[in-house]
């Protein structure tokens, strides 16, 4: 063993006669202890803990073979005793301070005795008045939540950054007057995937209508809940478009239309339009005739398409002018009846003293003065006036259909009249069956009577 130094045995040497404030045993660390530490303070209403200078460990001698036991104050293992070297500051338990060596971390605050607070005694809520009980209101309906977007404010799993699966809302739906939200699957996959889910399914591409998809059990069908993807979005809208024989079909259905009513606008000009012309025309030139005759005009060679003369045919209520020549535009389409003067048609007059007067005239369109001579029986009056006189015919005979290049029907003894003998007659033609003009319709009459205009008008014309 190491012998003390000197100044050891004299009490620290000449230099430490001088002793400092806290040169005493202990004095130091129970200055230290009383300073305030924020970890080691106590809390408001507990006891301060025991300062360690308070409660000094007993000195324990050194052992006779000059080293210190276990629990004598110096670090080490509790059941190991090691000589001492005469090393550390205090040689002798009896110069340790009070409280050195001992485990600080060990001693701990008192555990605090919790202290229960006094019985809080309820006070009872005020009872409300009872009041009107309001009116039921009435649902609403369905009520909507926004769908949210996964790159706003969309719910997700743990995850943070996008791996998890996006949970938007979707509308609510109201049942007994109250409204649950209705959540779809989640959506699995990557981020392009829950993407177009929280976008409603739209992608770059052309939008994809509501409600349009691959029919079901087809080979493009999407599931209910996916998106559709672009393939499928353009095969549902290539199945919307018509197809070139729809619209083939379509043009041919829309011309006939149009041809349709085209057709309808001619008959109804044909039938009723071009009636009315004529009728028009026809009165006019009937008025024109009538004035001449008043004004002593004398009667001389009539130029084509000029009137001279009236026929009336009681029975049928027809009073139509009759013009020279058979000219479809000038005198057959303008109402009028037209009388054979030219070539080899050419006719006698009704004031000739032998002949066939024969005249023509439409059964159908533009005035259709002959459309019902069908109707005439034999002893019918046919009545021509003329500036000088009337003259009377009888309904002798009818041929209802003949060519048209038959022309001996208006000879002077027309053949399949009846007739025998050259006398004064009449000759009615017309287009056969109505509506066309593939043959012809003849009627033949025999004059009875010719009365001056002096003697005023015939008896079928008065009664």
């Amino acid at each position: 063993m190491t012998a003390l130094r000197p100044e050891h045995d004299a009490g620290y040497g000449a230099s430490y006669e001088r002793r400092e404030p806290y040169e005493e045993a202990g004095a130091f660390e129970a200055a230290v202890d009383g300073l305030a530490d924020p970890l080691n303070d106590p809390l408001p209403g507990q006891t301060p803990a025991p300062s360690p200078a308070a409660t000094p460990l007993p000195p324990t001698p050194p052992s006779p073979s000059g080293s210190w036991a276990a629990g004598d104050g110096i670090p080490g293992p509790p059941s190991a005793e090691r000589e001492w070297s005469g090393y550390g500051p205090y040689p002798y338990a009896t110069q340790a301070p009070a409280g050195y060596g001992q485990d600080w971390a060990s001693q701990v605050a008192p555990e605090q005795v919790a202290v229960p607070l006094p019985p809080q005694v309820p006070v009872p809520a005020p009872v409300p008045e009872p009041g009107p009980v309001p009116a039921p209101r009435p649902d609403p309906g369905p009520s909507y939540v926004p769908v949210q977007n996964d790159r706003t404010t969309a719910l997700r799993t743990e995850g943070g950054d996008g791996a998890g699966e996006a949970t938007a809302l979707l509308p609510t739906v109201s049942e007994s007057g109250q409204d649950r939200p209705v959540r779809p699957e989640p959506v699995t996959g990557g981020r392009a995937e829950r993407r177009k889910a929280a976008k409603g399914g739209r992608g770059r591409g052309r939008r994809r209508p509501e409600g349009a998809g691959s029919p079901e059990g087809s080979p493009g069908a999407s599931a209910p809940g996916r998106p559709l993807s672009r393939v499928e979005a353009r095969r549902a809208a290539r199945a919307l478009k018509d197809s070139p024989g729809v619209i083939l079909s379509r043009a041919v259905g829309e011309i006939f239309i149009s041809l349709g009513v085209l057709m309808l606008l001619f008959v109804t000009y044909q039938l009723w339009w071009t009636n009315i012309q004529a009728d028009l025309y026809a009165g006019k030139q009937a008025d024109k005739i009538q004035d001449g005759w008043a004004k002593g005009r004398q009667p001389g060679v009539f130029e084509p398409g000029q009137g001279f003369a009236i026929m009336h045919i009681p029975k049928l209520d027809v009073v139509v002018p009759i013009a020279e020549g058979i000219d479809k535009a000038k005198v057959l389409d303008r109402g009028m009846v037209g009388h054979y003067a030219e070539g080899r048609l050419k006719t006698a007059m009704p004031s000739d003293k032998q002949g066939n007067f024969a005249v023509a005239g439409h059964r159908n369109t533009h005035g259709e003065p002959f459309r019902y001579i069908n109707r005439l029986k034999p002893g019918d009056k046919i009545i021509v006036e003329t500036q000088d006189a009337y003259f009377t015919y009888d309904m002798a005979s009818i041929l209802p259909q003949t060519a048209p290049s038959n022309v001996g029907v208006i000879g002077p003894v027309p053949p399949g009249s009846g007739f025998s003998e050259p006398g004064r007659y009449i000759t009615l033609t017309t287009c056969t069956p109505e509506f066309t003009s593939t043959y012809r319709m003849i009627v033949w009459g025999k004059m009875v009577e010719e009365r001056p205009r002096g003697k005023g008008k015939p008896d079928a014309l008065v009664g």
